[in-house]
């Protein structure tokens, strides 16, 4: 993976991010396709400024809590808790199910925020500051759909095609079965997935447009175990997703978490 110092560290800090455990030196190397000495050189600065430590046993390079410290630095000053956080709280405990909010910026949309209203029972609760694949889930798909169609192709193959594997069940394989669910979000005003992601698991999703401009800014999304959430309760609730949509738009530009 060609390119510059800064991209290739933060190629570095993007792969640790996904790897909890850690990686050996060679398979990070390998991962990103740049010589062992380069990623060793990388990562002995990142140890030295912080970012980066090393397991003593295991020889693993693992991110330090330094990057997660200035994540949440950056969502108390943007205004997120105190303007963000109960609208995303409140729609939680009016599904009962897990909220949570996609920031869109440049090609990318990333989870950045949640609020889980399962109190019991089955609980869908995956980790945040990931970015939402656009072509299998109802985030990436709220998305596409304020897009042309041209649009919205280009940005899925942008981000490249997982392994298909991974996908659930009912995800769109093609350029079409994509298209026609896009065709349908712009019909109701929200996406809506089953066994899409992953097997189980339902997801509808609505966007966050400026509140002048009217450009995406983000998306708003409810997910749960699909023998709970079935169609027919995501379409009862998405009066409740839409609403919150519009409130967080309103109140998008006196937050800095939106661009």
């Amino acid at each position: 993976m060609a390119g510059s110092l800064i991209e290739r560290t933060l190629n570095v800090i993007e792969t640790l991010s996904s790897a909890a455990d850690g990686l050996p030196l060679q398979a990070l190397a390998d991962q990103l396709q740049i010589p062992k000495s380069a990623a060793h050189r990388i990562c002995a600065e990142l140890i030295r400024l912080g970012y980066v430590r090393q397991d003593v046993q295991s020889q693993r390079y693992q991110l330090s809590t330094r990057l997660v410290a200035l994540g949440f630095r950056y969502l108390a000053c943007s205004g997120a808790s105190d303007a963000v956080q109960p609208i995303l709280d409140r729609l939680a405990e009016d599904t009962g199910e897990l909220v949570r909010l996609g920031v869109i910026e440049g090609h990318r949309q990333t989870w950045i925020a949640k609020a889980q209203g399962s109190r019991s029972g089955l609980r869908y609760d995956p980790d945040m500051g990931r970015e939402a694949p656009l072509r299998y889930t109802a985030s990436g798909h709220a998305w596409l759909a304020s897009l042309d169609n041209d649009e919205a192709l280009s940005l899925v193959e942008r981000q490249g095609n997982d392994d298909p594997d991974r996908y659930g069940p009912n995800a769109p394989r093609t350029r079409a079965e994509l298209i026609g669910h896009l065709d349908q979000a712009r019909q109701r005003g929200y996406s809506w997935l089953i066994d899409s992601s992953s097997l189980g698991t339902s997801a509808f999703a609505a966007v966050i447009r400026h509140p002048v401009q009217g450009h995406p800014l983000g998306v708003l999304s409810v997910a749960g175990p699909s023998v709970r959430l079935t169609e027919n309760r995501m379409h009862q609730l998405a009066p409740l997703v839409l609403r919150a949509a519009e409130e967080l738009s309103q109140i998008s530009q006196s937050s800095r978490l939106f661009p």
